[in-house]
C-alpha cells in the first residue's frame, strides 16, 4: 500500500515510536513548538552521518528556537544507540522497525542504487509547526546543509 506524502498545511500524521533508549515517544508531546521530523535510510552510513553531525552542531540554534529534532530511521533503539554515542547527537532517533510511520509520512519507497533496486527510506523532512501542522516539506535534502536551511525557515515562520 503507498501512502502519500502529507502536504503543507495538513495536520502531521500521529505516532508513537521507542528513542534511542527504548522509551516511547509521540508527536503529540512536542506540540506547542516547532518539530524538525527527519527521516534518513541508516545509521552510521555517510550521508547520515553528515546529517545529523549537521544538525548536532545546530542543535543549540533549534533548542533556542523552541524547535525539538527527531530523527527516523527503521534501524533499531540499540543501533540508533551507538549512533547517537558515537557521534554525541544531543536530540532523538525515533526506530521505526515496523515501517508504520515511514509508510505513513510517504517515504518508503522504491530506490535504486548501483544498478539494484530496492525499497528504502527517502531523505524527507518536514517542519511541523506548533499547532501540529506542516509547515514545510523538504524532499531533495542536502545532507551538509540542511540544518541552516530548517533554522532559516523557522525564523521566516516566526516572524
Amino acid at each position: 500500500m503507498v501512502h502519500m506524502m502529507p502536504n503543507v498545511g495538513e495536520r502531521a500524521p500521529e505516532f508513537t515510536l521507542p528513542d534511542q533508549d527504548g522509551q516511547e515517544r509521540s508527536l503529540a508531546d512536542y506540540r506547542g513548538g516547532f518539530v524538525l521530523l527527519y527521516f534518513y535510510p541508516k545509521d552510521g552510513t555517510p550521508g547520515c552521518t553528515a546529517q545529523a553531525c549537521a544538525i548536532r552542531d545546530r542543535f543549540s540554534d533549534f533548542a533556542a528556537r523552541g524547535a525539538a529534532v527527531l530523527g527516523v530511521s527503521v534501524d533499531s533503539a540499540a543501533s540508533h544507540r551507538k549512533f547517537a554515542d558515537k557521534h554525541k547527537l544531543p536530540f532523538t532517533l525515533l526506530s521505526d522497525e515496523e515501517k508504520t510511520v515511514v509508510r505513513r509520512y510517504g517515504v518508503w519507497r522504491k530506490k535504486k542504487f548501483m544498478g539494484k533496486e530496492f525499497d528504502g527510506i527517502v531523505r524527507t523532512s518536514f517542519l511541523i509547526d506548533p499547532e501540529g501542522k506542516i509547515a514545510k516539506v523538504y524532499e531533495r535534502v542536502k545532507p551538509a546543509t540542511h540544518a541552516e536551511e530548517v533554522l532559516a525557515d523557522i525564523e521566516a515562520l516566526r516572524a
